[in-house]
């Protein structure tokens, strides 16, 4: 066989051949051409194609559709092919929720019931790196009064839905799937095991791994080896988009369908708010329908978070997608709307902003990724080296989104979405302190420091709004961001799972001051004529009924900065800026079943 291989090609087997030829047939004759003859480097040789055997069995379609997408995104993008051309914008139809009113709380016990058929999706690829934090991003505490980490405080959420949607029958356990990278895999899985899996059954949990993708040296789409390395194939992630073939691919939408599941849930790995906002538009996923619903919160006019807006073409075809905020007020401005993204009269754009957590029904979604293998629109970004678009400064590599999976369901699919206030739904962790403390005044700082003051605000709003007269916060600029420091209350999710059932739970009248702190561990602790200033710990096994009243006074914990450059700190409190000196607390620990009452 003349080609760049010679006499190497009768080193590999039958498979390999395969493979090798399928390069050559696409442009990458390169990837062989400086190998030496047969005896030197044999290993290296077979060890490559071994690797081309991964990029191709993990890619739906292949590494061959794999090169040809490639080609045909970077021709577009050399060309400045605009992906919306030809489509108007439009408000598509959704659900926009008011906390606590009746409509919410129908949404909330409907929500409740369906969690009985549903599966539960994290897509946890990331480190913390970016966060100054040198761990996975889900063993991040939440909050650091109790200490939870995302994960915990997830499963916990997971399990309290589970019980609650069961009522007393046999639980049929929720399913709970983790996408995983090279990055976390492990040290997911030791998480877990390290914690008895947070109290779910190690079967309910599945962790599914991605791969990454080939890197691309040019326009051609042509492999970039690793300079260090001729015997290498450089490869990146490919976007949290792989999701949808993962979980195709792994054969367990099968398993979930056969078991009589209907809803599949994803969500993102740091975001303490999310489990308020689930039941209710899970409601509104059951009531209205919806093959696609994304969960959103009100957006501000150029505020950098995608809008969900229905598109249109010019031949007929319309989508219900997330359209980036750099793309949103181009697209708007050329189809018609001189001002592009502006607010409305309420103060917010008529577009809701995409928060990255998806309810899609199982049945139609399996239908769809038997046609595309799990395959998800991609795009590429490279970085030129020049206006002449000829040249890259880096490799680069096609990408995917999670939410880019409505790009190609039919005009038909019932795709929505449900509005919630972001206090209650959106907060998640993902800028370092030094990225935040830039974030212009009054946008969100979406930093440890905001994300967990963002939960103590979220649970004193919630009591407020069952009759707690709770204390206005105090504002207090911590790691360069100006923050609300409100009472720090916090419960676990089978608490207060709804607001119906944490509004069961409050009785009386009853006062919590701004330098208090709640931690509430325990399902049936009742609040009845409190009257707290200070620190108050509850912490009851399941057959404990707990009244917590009377007046609870003492010196509590209190509120210490820190700075984030102190070594002698621990990275957790570093990137929050602030850490809790446990002064005096009132700790009542009930681990026998029983009635009892706290009276200081």
């Amino acid at each position: 066989m003349a080609s760049p291989l010679g006499d190497n090609f009768s080193l590999l087997s039958p498979k390999q051949q395969e493979l090798a030829k399928m390069l050559l047939d696409n442009g990458q004759e390169h990837v062989f051409r400086d190998w030496p003859a047969p005896g030197v480097d044999d290993d290296k040789k077979k060890a490559l194609l071994d690797q081309v055997l991964r990029l191709d069995s993990s890619y739906p379609g292949g590494l061959q559709a794999y090169i040809k997408n490639a080609k045909q995104l970077l021709a577009d993008s050399k060309a400045g092919k605009n992906p919306f051309d030809g489509f108007t914008p439009s408000v598509p139809t959704g659900e926009t929720l008011t906390f606590a009113d009746e409509t919410f709380i129908k949404y909330e016990e409907v929500g409740v019931q369906e969690a009985q058929k549903a599966a539960f999706v994290l897509v946890a690829g990331g480190l913390g790196e970016r966060l100054g934090y040198s761990g996975i991003k889900v063993a991040l505490p939440a909050e650091t009064t109790t200490g939870t980490c995302f994960l915990q405080h997830y499963i916990e959420s997971i399990l309290a839905l589970q019980e609650a949607s069961s009522q007393g029958k046999n639980q049929a356990q929720i399913p709970f799937v983790i996408m995983t990278s090279d990055d976390t895999h492990g040290r997911t899985l030791e998480l877990l095991e390290a914690n008895s899996y947070f109290g779910m059954q190690p079967k309910q949990v599945t962790l599914l791994k991605q791969e990454k993708v080939a890197c691309l040296e040019d326009n051609d789409a042509r492999l970039a080896l690793d300079p260090q390395n001729k015997y290498q194939i450089q490869t990146k992630p490919h976007g949290h988009g792989d999701v949808h073939s993962l979980l195709y691919s792994s054969g367990i939408l099968k398993v979930w369908n056969d078991a009589g599941l209907k809803w599949v849930l994803f969500f993102q790995d740091t975001n303490g708010l999310l489990f308020k906002a689930i039941p209710s538009a899970l409601g509104v996923s059951s009531t209205k329908q919806y093959h696609v619903n994304s969960l959103a919160v009100p957006r501000k006019a150029k505020e950098a978070i995608g809008g969900i807006a229905k598109l249109t073409h010019s031949d007929g075809r319309s989508m219900v997608i997330n359209v980036e905020y750099n793309q949103l007020d181009p697209l708007l401005r050329a189809s018609g709307y001189p001002d592009g993204d502006v607010n409305a009269e309420n103060g917010y754009s008529p577009f809701p902003g995409n928060i990255n957590q998806l309810i899609l029904e199982l049945g139609p979604y399996i239908e769809e990724l038997s046609k595309t293998g799990g395959a998800i629109k991609e795009f590429v970004n490279p970085k030129y080296k020049d206006a002449t678009k000829s040249a890259f400064k880096s490799s680069t590599r096609l990408e995917c989104m999670m939410q880019d999976y409505p790009k190609t369901l039919p005009p038909s699919a019932r795709v929505g979405f449900t509005v919630m206030d972001a206090w209650l739904a959106y907060a998640p962790v993902k800028n370092n302190a030094e990225e935040a403390s830039k974030v212009p005044k009054g946008n969100p700082y979406h930093s440890a420091t905001s994300g967990e003051m963002a939960i103590y605000r979220a649970n004193c709003r919630v009591l407020k709004q069952a009759g707690v007269q709770v204390a206005d916060p105090v504002v207090q600029v911590l790691n360069g961001q100006e923050v609300e420091v409100w009472p720090r209350i916090t419960w676990k999710p089978k608490w207060g799972l709804t607001y119906s059932r944490i509004k069961s739970k409050v009785r009386g009248q009853n006062s919590i001051s701004q330098r208090s702190t709640l931690a509430i561990k325990g399902q049936n602790i009742f609040i009845e004529n409190l009257s707290l200033d200070g620190a108050l710990i509850v912490d009851a096994v399941d057959g404990a009924e707990v009244n917590a009243s009377g007046s609870v006074q003492n010196e509590g914990w209190t509120l210490e900065t820190v700075d984030n450059k102190d070594s002698r700190e621990p990275e957790v409190l570093r990137i929050r800026g602030f850490k809790f000196n446990k002064v005096d607390q009132l700790e009542a620990k009930y681990t026998e079943p029983g009635k009892f009452t706290i009276k200081p």
